[in-house]
């Protein structure tokens, strides 16, 4: 499974949505329910399931899914 096959399941799960299909350039305004609270369920979800933790300066970088998709793969590659 790729990293942006496992986060579409993440988005399912966070949101309760079975039909989601997410896109790198989604954002908030574009998945129904995306708020802030869900947003640290969302974020707390993508760490446990890729066991992997991300900074401060990472998560306020993050305008969009592919920017996400992008630190995960990093995150991945280099082991950081």
């Amino acid at each position: 499974m790729t990293t942006m096959e496992t986060l579409n399941e993440i988005f399912r799960t966070v949101f309760d949505d079975a039909a989601l299909q997410i896109k790198p350039e989604f954002t908030a305004d574009d998945v129904a329910g995306w708020d802030s609270l869900s947003h640290i369920n969302l974020i707390l979800a993508v760490e446990a399931r890729f066991k992997l933790r991300f900074n401060q300066k990472e998560l306020l970088t993050l305008k969009n899914i592919g920017d996400l998709h992008r630190t995960i793969e990093e995150k991945l590659k280099t082991g950081k």
